[in-house]
């Protein structure tokens, strides 16, 4: 009854609403502009057939090698353009390929999609590109790898290239380079103040990264300087080691602003792990995981899938994750690019190990047996967007900051919502009883209609109420949660989706499991039109540099890094010392293996749960209701 009569009010509404003229949106003191309209949006090409700009896999670490030697100057890739050949993006047999000839090294082709109805809909539901950056020729100056729209959602800053790992795959090729590359304070201070000193002024993520960046002497000095600065979230991109060590490592870490950290996480048994080189990774994860509930912190599980090796993990994972709700908060799938340690791959294996997010929305489907349906419930990372707009309005012009975009080229990044019960771990795709698809034409419309703040968000509020189906929601999940998720806080850009659906009462049973898949590029991906729209830049001596320009690219990872190293290998040893390596089976020495996770048991028969086949509970978790045949 609710949702009918808010579609009522709704169309009665935006009839009156069409009868005058669009009102104009504010200049908010953050932003370059005027919040955007939709109609003002630019977009990439889009469709297939298309061109796009790639570049050579041969012939760019011939030119980045050059300049680290120092036979050519790194002017060259600001005027020059080296390494760069055009590519034929199509549709053939059933997949999307990417097609580039090289006139010294031939042709090249990949697989970028095993599912093109997916992919075009994917493209479909691009909302349109955000602000031009301004004011920010100190920060982005990379000839074509510059990044030219939005604000970006993550700022990785690496505190250093050592690691207490030798695994593979690794993007960095950590421990391998023969050099240190370990930023001082004052360069890390001069990296947050730069990402502060352009427009649009935006709220971002601020991920700590490396190599492992606990190993840095500055890490928690880092993480309160970012606070300092203003950023309100700040997250450790981590293997869990000094975590998963040390309570008070942990605690310490939070004490001085950590808000969570990218755990990584390659599957839910230690065979599944057992590619990176540890005796006993999957004890390190869970007892990481375990400190930091234990300290407040909220955990992303980042897990890289290499067809062959783990794609038979990701419907476990999120097992996993459903199970351990209150601890995990979001799952980052990645597809594996073959770059630093892979990138010298041959093509034999990198066929065999190419993944791509549209097998990863199938396996997950498959492997869960559930109501979760590519086509229904996957949506672009930037279809975030639509909704920022909304929220920047709400927030005001005199706010600070601009909200975070995650405003990245549709083929970059995909997400879904699950609910969870966090007492039955019954879930559902919150796209089956929310018609997100609607919902963010919905505010597209709104935004448009410029009708300033209250009619903003009464106009919100009737959205979230009509797209709402209660009979296909799980039993007993309420509208305030549905409205308490969606609706956003118009004081400051710092909510958090969970901390918005609590209802601060027993009776406050459900969260949300954020699945995402992204798909960073490699040389034989690599496509201009997605780098210009990065969100996820790097900040580094050198400016801020797209993730994927900076691993891949023309390798700016190696150059910047070379420029800017702190010692040899050999001069570090001598003077520093060596840090330990966990490598070749060694186990990480724990204290403690204790924790209250719940595990799926792999082998004896499918879950009645919710995972496939070949899944089943411990012993504690006997008694837990079967998610998924709740969700059908």
């Amino acid at each position: 009854m609710v949702s009918a009569l808010s579609d009522f009010a709704w169309r009665t509404f935006q009839a009156v609403n069409r009868r005058f003229p669009e009102g104009e949106l504010p200049h908010p003191k953050w932003a370059p502009g005027r919040i955007l309209k939709s109609h003002e949006r630019t977009s990439p090409p889009l469709g297939f057939p298309r061109t796009t700009d790639s570049l050579c896999p041969k012939c760019v670490p011939e030119v980045r090698n050059a300049i680290i030697r120092g036979d050519s100057d790194l002017s060259l890739l600001a005027k020059v353009h080296p390494g760069e050949i055009k590519a034929q993006l199509i549709e053939e047999n059933g997949r999307i390929l990417m097609r580039k000839v090289c006139e010294k090294h031939g042709p090249f082709e990949e697989v970028l999609s095993t599912n093109p109805a997916f992919t075009r809909r994917i493209e479909s539901l691009f909302f349109g590109r955000d602000f031009r950056t301004e004011d920010d020729s100190a920060v982005h100056r990379h000839g074509a790898s510059t990044i030219q729209y939005g604000r970006g959602a993550v700022l990785t800053v690496d505190l250093t290239n050592r690691c207490n790992m030798m695994c593979n795959p690794c993007f960095m090729d950590a421990n391998q380079v023969g050099y240190v590359h370990e930023p001082g304070f004052e360069e890390l201070k001069a990296i947050f103040d730069r990402a502060v000193s352009f427009k649009p002024r935006r709220q971002i993520i601020v991920l700590l990264s490396g190599g492992e960046p606990t190993l840095s002497p500055y890490f928690f000095d880092a993480i309160r300087y970012a606070k300092k600065v203003g950023f309100y979230r700040v997250l450790a991109a981590t293997n869990g080691i000094r975590f998963a060590q040390s309570e008070e490592f942990t605690r310490q870490a939070h004490e001085a602003g950590l808000h969570g950290s990218y755990l990584q996480f390659d599957g839910v048994t230690e065979e599944k792990n057992q590619h990176r080189g540890v005796g006993n990774l999957l004890d390190v994860k869970l007892r990481a995981i375990e400190n930091m509930a234990k300290v407040g912190m909220k955990t992303t599980l980042v897990t890289t899938i290499v067809n062959g090796i783990n794609n038979d993990q990701v419907g476990p994972i999120v097992d996993f994750a459903v199970r351990n709700v209150d601890k995990v908060q979001t799952i980052a799938f990645q597809p594996i690019s073959f770059t630093g340690r892979d990138e010298d791959i041959d093509d034999e294996t990198r066929y065999a190990q190419r993944y791509t997010l549209s097998q990863m929305v199938e396996d997950l489907k498959a492997q869960l047996h559930a109501d979760w349906e590519p086509m229904r419930d996957w949506f672009p990372l930037s279809s975030y967007s639509a909704f920022t707009s909304v929220m920047d309005i709400l927030q005001g012009a005199d706010a600070p900051w601009g909200w975070s975009a995650c405003n990245c080229h549709p083929n970059c990044g995909i997400f879904t919502l699950l609910v969870v019960n966090r007492r039955t771990h019954e879930w559902m795709p919150l796209f089956r009883f929310f018609d997100y698809e609607r919902f963010i034409r919905d505010v597209g419309v709104i935004t448009d209609s410029g009708r300033g703040r209250k009619l903003t968000a009464a106009q919100l509020a009737v959205s979230i109420m009509r797209n709402f189906k209660p009979a296909r929601a799980p039993k007993g999940f309420p509208i305030s949660q549905i409205v308490n998720l969606f609706k956003p806080s118009s004081s400051k850009s710092d909510s958090d989706r969970n901390d918005r659906m609590k209802t601060r009462s027993e009776r406050d049973d459900w969260r949300v499991l954020a699945v995402e898949g992204m798909w960073f590029q490699d040389l034989w991906t690599y496509d201009f039109r997605r780098t210009e729209m990065c969100v996820i830049p790097y900040g580094t001596q050198e400016g801020e540099i797209s993730f994927c320009a900076y691993n891949t690219g023309v390798g700016w990872r190696q150059i910047i890094e070379n420029m800017h190293r702190s010692a040899t290998l050999a001069e570090w040893h001598k003077t520093r010392g060596r840090h330990t390596i966990y490598a070749k089976g060694r186990p990480v020495e724990l204290e403690d293996k204790k924790h209250g996770l719940l595990l799926p048991v792999i082998g004896n028969g499918p879950s009645p749960n919710c995972c496939g086949a070949g899944v089943s509970l411990d012993a504690p978790d006997k008694e837990v209701p079967a998610a998924v045949r709740s969700a059908k």
